[in-house]
Order: structure tokens, then C-alpha cells, then sequence
């Protein structure tokens, strides 16, 4: 056998993103930092804490899906009937320190991405006092899809128009 033979083929190499911009001056930042879709006050329960006496990560899913759907169910407009209904797709999410009880939060979601029949929602929940304090970020893809067949749908008009 040869040693082509012998190889293993290569995977393509996919091309790198474009790096992202710097980030602005400290001046700047204020001024052009994006605007949340929408903000929802939490408030972390007794029954929420782990063994470790804080937040259990799961309930950080449960925090994100509660704004999402204060979120929704004041965007005006339907945003959903028998044939078009929301279901999430992917999540991605960082925990970037624990949260403790008592703790009022702030969980902010931002439109990062619309697409045919999906969007992305950006979301950070951070400390209602301080919204330096970052306790985890990431997003979460929503797509919208017909029940009946599992397909996926056009995304309604009423999400288009809520997040300009």
C-alpha cells in the first residue's frame, strides 16, 4: 500500500469568520451598545438552590424561556396559531458565575438573527442592581414550524415587525 493510500482524507478546511470588529472606546460604549428586545425581571426562588446553595444550572433554561415568553406575549399581533408555532431549536449558554439567593434578576434578550422561518435571540441575565454583573450569556435559536407536519414555516410578520 502506498502512503497516499495509507492516509486518511483530509477534512476541507472551512474559512475563518471575519474577525469581529474592535470593541469601542469606553466613551463610545454606552452610545453604541445594542438596545435589549426586551428586558424580564426574575426573581431567583428557595426552591431554585442546589446542593452548593445557589442557583442549579437548569434553572437558568428556566429564567431564559420565562422572558421569552414575556417577551411574546406582548409583541403585537399573532405570533403564533394551529398552523405556526415557536419551538427552540438550539441553545447555547455561558455561566459566568453563580447566582445566589436572594438575588433579583435582569434576564435581557436581543435579536441576533432573523431568517426565514427562524430567529436567533441573544440573551444575557445579569444582576438587577448591577448589570455588570453578568451571571451568563449566550442565545438561543427558535424556529418557526406547522405542528402537523413538523415542517418548517415562514416566521410570522408580528416577530418581523417586533424586532425591526
Amino acid at each position: 500500500m502506498s502512503k497516499i493510500e495509507n492516509e486518511s482524507p483530509k477534512p476541507a478546511r472551512r474559512s475563518r469568520k471575519a474577525e469581529p470588529a474592535a470593541a469601542p472606546a469606553a466613551s463610545d460604549a454606552a452610545q453604541t451598545a445594542p438596545q435589549p428586545l426586551f428586558t424580564a425581571d426574575i426573581t431567583a426562588r428557595w426552591r431554585d438552590l442546589d446542593a452548593f446553595n445557589h442557583v442549579n444550572n437548569s434553572n437558568y433554561l428556566t429564567y431564559l424561556e420565562e422572558a421569552r415568553l414575556q417577551w411574546l406575549t406582548q409583541v403585537p399581533g399573532p405570533w403564533f396559531d394551529e398552523h405556526s408555532m415557536p419551538v427552540m431549536a438550539a441553545v447555547q449558554l455561558n455561566y459566568r458565575r453563580p447566582i445566589e439567593w436572594p438575588a433579583q434578576l435582569h434576564v435581557q434578550l436581543y435579536c441576533e438573527r432573523i431568517g426565514n422561518s427562524s430567529m436567533t435571540i441573544a440573551h444575557r441575565i445579569v444582576d438587577a442592581g448591577d448589570a455588570g454583573r453578568l451571571y451568563c450569556d449566550g442565545n438561543v435559536v427558535m424556529v418557526w414550524m406547522d405542528p402537523a407536519n413538523g415542517k418548517p414555516v415562514q416566521l410570522p410578520q408580528a416577530i418581523r415587525d417586533a424586532v425591526g
